[in-house]
């Protein structure tokens, strides 16, 4: 296993893993959430250039990725997804901890990021790697959105 940036040579992986891994929650997801969620290539275009992307590489393919955002004064992590034959392995972690990193690297003390209620398992995910509720909770696509957030011990050498 293996976590690096994507590239754009990525992204049909990418759209793919994020297709396969939200499939079994379309039924719960509002039609735009779950646009908005699995991206088309227009906007993971977007995401590439406004985002830093990682994917995990297993057995050769993409098996997962996440995003996290480094402009402004908050980090905000996004579209954290893992085939479904590799979750439970280690990949998960692996990706947020390399998006934790890189936020560190570049001077963030904190980060966000959102969940939905269908997404039980990652809200139990996030919460044991350090990750807690703020109780704020907004529209995604007329469905609710809760906010997680988590404070990153910051490493010398800030880079933003």
């Amino acid at each position: 296993m293996q976590v690096r940036k994507a590239t754009a040579v990525d992204a049909p992986a990418v759209l793919a893993c994020l297709a396969a891994a939200f499939e079994e929650y379309r039924g719960q997801y509002t039609p735009g959430a779950f646009t908005d969620t699995v991206l088309d290539p227009q906007r993971l275009q977007v995401r590439l250039r406004e985002m830093c992307l990682f994917v995990v590489v297993a057995e050769g393919n993409v098996a997962g990725t996440i995003g996290c955002a480094l402009n402004g004064l908050e980090a905000h992590i996004r579209g954290m997804a893992v085939l479904p034959e590799w979750q439970g392995k280690g990949l998960a972690s692996a990706l947020l901890e390399a998006a934790e990193h890189e936020l560190r690297r570049k001077g963030y003390e904190y980060v966000t990021l959102d969940t939905t209620a269908p997404l039980q398992r990652a809200m139990r995910f996030y919460e044991k790697n350090g990750y807690r509720a703020t109780g704020k909770v907004v529209d995604f696509f007329g469905m609710p959105l809760y906010e997680y957030s988590k404070v990153l011990l910051v490493s010398a050498g800030k880079d933003k």
